[in-house]
């Protein structure tokens, strides 16, 4: 089998990766995520996931280079990472008794075909009514730091949720279930 990179800093991603069961290895990418550029969230999700595909494509001569890029899309806004605990209660207070979606864009790159396929995955999200004291009592935890939306589903965050359509492991950063699909076009057969 070919060498396989996971460009994440993301441990929830390299968690979801090896489920898998196939070697790879992680690399950090350095791609500087900008969440204000003009595009649909879907487009903003790939355009990410192939900036930091290719920050580590640059650099390997046979590998499949696989990236991901994880958002929020609430009421025509573009949700990242809470900066802050404030910035944390905010969000998950407007998303309060709302639906929003988790869009992960992601890249696989070929560095030696040079081949290269992007997709994004969307999966609806439907918080439940919250309490002020329960999103603070959320905060507390600080598990939603380095999370978009200011939660994470396979944590409490899961909490805060009533019900989704779509894919779980979208939400937590990596959609397996379409990765594993694209991955066959590189003739990796994971099942």
């Amino acid at each position: 089998m070919r060498k396989i990179i996971l460009a994440s800093k993301s441990p929830r991603r390299r968690e979801l990766f090896k489920i898998l069961g196939v070697p790879f290895v992680i690399k950090e990418s350095d791609y500087e995520e900008n969440l204000t550029k003009k595009m649909e969230p879907k487009e903003l999700a790939i355009t990410m996931s192939q900036g930091k595909a290719r920050t580590i494509a640059k650099k390997q001569k046979d590998a499949i280079v696989i990236a991901a890029d994880t958002l929020i899309s609430f009421q025509n806004k573009v949700l990242g990472k809470p900066r802050s605990e404030k910035d944390a209660f905010s969000m998950l207070s407007q998303m309060s008794g709302k639906v929003h979606s988790v869009i992960t864009g992601y890249t696989i790159l070929d560095t030696k075909t040079k081949k290269n396929l992007s997709k994004a995955v969307e999966t609806k999200v439907y918080f439940r009514k919250l309490k002020s004291q329960e999103i603070k009592n959320y905060i507390k935890t600080s598990q939603f730091l380095d999370k978009a939306g200011a939660y994470g589903i396979q944590e409490l965050g899961q909490l805060l949720i009533e019900k989704i359509e779509g894919n779980y492991s979208n939400v937590v950063g990596l959609p397996l279930g379409s990765l594993v699909q694209s991955l066959k076009q590189f003739d990796i057969n994971i099942l």
